[in-house]
């Protein structure tokens, strides 16, 4: 039982610490698609810790997992974990223990379903009242992907996924955004399309949901809604250029209340403009590669500490 524990004890140290060494870190913001990597790979290093609890916390609790689990492992490898030598009061520990991994793993996967659930059933009522607002001309057929403009006074731009996705922009939209800026606020919407930003949602949502008492959850996706729109600034201000996409975004949302005093509900957009005004100085390629890969590294780290035993026996 003691790799199970470690694994635990690993997974409850890397919920705690990578957020706060995240939240120091100076770098996110001078590179968000790189913090969305190393998020993710966060989350997963979690959710693997668990896993591999889990399989060795019931392979220590049942011989039919056991089997299962080390059926094709040489004998030395077997008697490495030690988890037939565990006693009635360990092995009822174990079970506890795989049983309730078992239960998070599956109420995290109903989450997520639900969460896939909701946002197509949103994007079905959606879609009817596009079709409503924006009907069909004669002879059109249903169209894959493709511009809908609606009749609005105030302006506004979405994107629209699924399996036929839809750029949706009002007219308020368009008599306000002129030329290049009309342009950048369309590529951030695209750039949040290319990138499936709406499945990274999804999942922080799910998790965060499901577990709303894990700070590690929580923390997931308040920066995963903060770092895809940092994402689909960069896309669209490497073709039209930070300052277009400054001004376009102050056009878009002036109207809204969040440039003035006091809170507002989109208080971020503030803080996006200034940063593509002042824009941070980018890391150099191979600092975004070490980066890169050491997050990569995060979610190995329990694999290798679940593989120690038996490392150590075949060695």
């Amino acid at each position: 039982m003691m790799v199970p524990a470690a694994l635990l004890l690993l997974g409850a140290l890397t919920a705690v610490l990578a957020p706060r060494l995240l939240a120091r870190a100076d770098w996110t913001e001078r590179e968000p698609v790189v913090a969305l990597w190393v998020w993710q790979c966060v989350v997963v290093a979690v959710l693997v810790c668990c896993a591999l609890s889990m399989t060795l916390s019931a392979a220590a609790a049942w011989q039919a997992v056991r089997g299962r689990v080390f059926g094709s492992a040489p004998r030395a490898v077997v008697e490495a974990y030690a988890l037939g030598a565990a006693g009635p009061w360990t092995a009822k520990f174990a079970a506890l223990i795989a049983v309730a991994l078992a239960c998070g793993g599956l109420w995290s996967a109903a989450m997520l379903v639900r969460e896939v659930a909701r946002a197509r059933l949103g994007r079905r009522r959606r879609r009817s009242e596009l079709l409503v607002r924006a009907p069909l001309l004669p002879g059109e057929t249903a169209p894959g992907d493709r511009l809908v403009v609606l009749e609005g006074e105030r302006p506004d731009t979405w994107w629209l996924p699924g399996s036929a996705p839809r750029l949706v922009v009002t007219t308020g939209a368009l008599r306000r955004l002129k030329g290049r800026r009309l342009d950048a606020v369309l590529a951030h919407e695209q750039g949040h399309a290319q990138a499936r930003h709406d499945w990274l949602l999804h999942c922080s949502a799910a998790l965060a949901n499901g577990f709303p008492q894990v700070p590690v959850f929580a923390a997931f996706q308040a920066e995963m809604h903060r770092l895809v729109e940092l994402a689909a600034d960069d896309m669209a201000s490497r073709r039209f250029g930070r300052l277009t996409t400054a001004l376009a975004l102050v056009e878009l949302n002036e109207d809204r209340g969040v440039f003035g005093p006091g809170p507002a509900p989109h208080a971020h957009v503030p803080q996006r403009v200034d940063r593509l005004l002042a824009p941070p100085h980018r890391l150099t390629a191979a600092h975004r590669l070490r980066l890169t890969a050491a997050g990569a590294l995060v979610p190995l780290v329990p694999v290798l500490v679940a593989l120690v035993p038996a490392l150590r026996a075949l060695g």
